[in-house]
């Protein structure tokens, strides 16, 4: 992982990234920017914290999502 990437994320727990991510994104914008079935049918922080942390591809996906919003602003 590059210095850039883990500068983003230092220090922040999943739950913390995803709940940013929601407050920006909303979970229809969130489910539009990554295919995840958690985020577009009744989706929770807690289930998808659980559908996250059992898959390590989409976690980076949501991951990479945080780092590119953190670039933005």
């Amino acid at each position: 992982m590059s210095t850039a990437n883990h500068n983003a994320l230092h220090g922040k727990t999943l739950e913390q990234i995803l709940t940013e991510l929601v407050a920006h994104y909303q979970w229809q914008g969130l489910a539009e920017r990554i295919d995840i079935r958690c985020f577009k049918s009744d989706p929770s922080i807690k289930s998808s914290l659980a559908f996250l942390r059992k898959t390590p591809w989409a976690r980076e996906k949501v991951e990479f999502l945080y780092i590119k919003l953190q670039r933005k602003g």
